[in-house]
């Protein structure tokens, strides 16, 4: 039976009956003639030659409702540069490709820096914001989208069902926050489930109700990357540079936007992706730095409520999260049996004890120095300190290109 549960708090828009991604994306067409959309893909130099990246760059070339694509290129020398016009050339001129590591970016990227306007290391969170600034220069769009460059499950009913409620124009929605189920021949999301929800509930349980957590909570999957909403937003949002981006953005979303304005969309039957390594002994790597960057932001913002976090609070929480990450594996050991999937309770427990040290760690950087402020400024600031900021970067980001690809076609040029 299909899911059509509302908690109240907001809005939660399932995935019933047969799919019709054909009316999705006529209906999108007329929207788009009212309220231009654009798609920021933040992309890593690890992704570009994969099979999941190919499939969503072949899915995308066949949707005619997007007004632009920005795609930002992180950790890119000259050669995989150049090697990225010709993975995103099926999307013609609709793409423009940010280097992000390039020389112009990294001179606008200083210049920020220089005027107090640092948008701190590279990292997922700064990659999203300067491919947003690319959209925002043209002042063609009013609506932006973004997803993930891993989706191994990619097909462009994702897009569809994600832009949707925002570009509606009757629904009034701001805000979309994109979730499905995570599962291959075993449970997934193991930062969401052993991680981020036994946590929330943890500091719920311990730090009394407050409407933050309760909003947190409401989102089947708040670390997931498709997210839609209104440049508007996206304008006032202030966003950590690094793996803290999304609840980051939850955060500033429940600062600024009402939750009637808020919603949360089902994308798929099923959704998997590039899965990262564990790396216990290790936190700067995979999941563990993962983990401990999204714990620093949640702590930031959980302070930033006036909510009191100090030694004795955090002592509480780690043990008490410990106990409850442990208890939930009890549920999904049940579910995995019954549907059928692996289930390996030992590398579960591994975890919890890798995302214990994580907390740890964020829990100390915390105490060392609660005013430490890490979150990119947002655009507005921006705009009102160097108006001349955007299109620079727009102009850097088409110069960057138009030499990869006179580069790319002298290289094809016959002896």
């Amino acid at each position: 039976m299909s899911d059509f549960f509302q908690d109240g708090s907001i809005s939660t828009l399932h995935r019933l009956g047969e799919p019709d991604p054909a009316r999705l994306e006529r209906e999108l067409v007329e929207f788009a003639g009212e309220r231009g959309l654009a798609l920021v893909l933040p992309c890593h130099v690890r992704e570009l030659g994969s099979a999941a990246l190919a499939q969503i760059v072949r899915e995308l070339a066949q949707v005619s409702y997007l007004d632009q694509i920005v795609v930002g290129i992180d950790g890119a020398g000259t050669d995989a540069w150049r090697s990225a016009q010709e993975v995103f050339s099926p999307l013609a001129n609709r793409a423009i490709l940010l280097w992000n590591d390039g020389p112009r970016v990294q001179a606008l990227v200083r210049k920020l820096s220089a005027s107090d306007l640092d948008p701190g290391p590279s990292g997922k969170g700064r990659n999203l914001w300067l491919a947003a600034g690319c959209v925002l220069a043209n002042r063609r769009c009013q609506v932006i989208a973004s997803h993930d460059c891993d989706i191994t499950t990619y097909s462009r009913e994702m897009l569809a069902r994600l832009c949707y409620p925002v570009m509606h124009p009757a629904f009034g929605f701001e805000f979309c926050k994109g979730f499905s189920a995570r599962f291959s021949d075993r449970l997934n999301g193991r930062v969401m489930r052993l991680l981020l929800t036994p946590l929330l509930r943890t500091l719920a349980s311990i730090l009394g109700p407050h409407e933050f957590f309760d909003y947190l909570n409401a989102f089947r999957y708040p670390l997931s990357g498709e997210v839609c909403m209104s440049v508007d937003v996206l304008r006032r949002a202030r966003v950590p540079s690094d793996w803290g981006v999304e609840i980051g953005l939850l955060t500033e979303v429940y600062r600024s936007t009402s939750p009637r304005q808020i919603c949360q969309v089902d994308v798929a039957d099923v959704y998997d992706h590039k899965h990262q390594d564990l790396s216990f002994a290790d936190p700067t790597r995979g999941l563990n730095r993962m983990a401990g960057e999204i714990v620093s932001c949640l702590f930031k913002a959980i302070g930033a409520q006036a909510i009191a976090l100090d030694r004795g609070v955090f002592n509480t929480v780690l043990a008490a999260y410990a106990a409850r990450a442990g208890e939930t594996l009890h549920s999904y050991a049940a579910d995995a049996a019954l549907n059928g999937l692996h289930f390996d309770r030992r590398q579960e427990e591994v975890a919890i004890a890798t995302f214990t040290q994580s907390v740890r760690r964020a829990a100390d950087e915390y105490l060392s120095d609660p005013l430490q402020n890490r979150v990119i400024p947002d655009w507005n600031r921006v705009e009102s300190a160097l108006p001349d900021f955007l299109p620079a970067l727009l102009e850097a980001a088409g110069l960057d290109q138009e030499e990869a690809r006179s580069a790319r076609s002298g290289l094809r040029q016959p002896d």
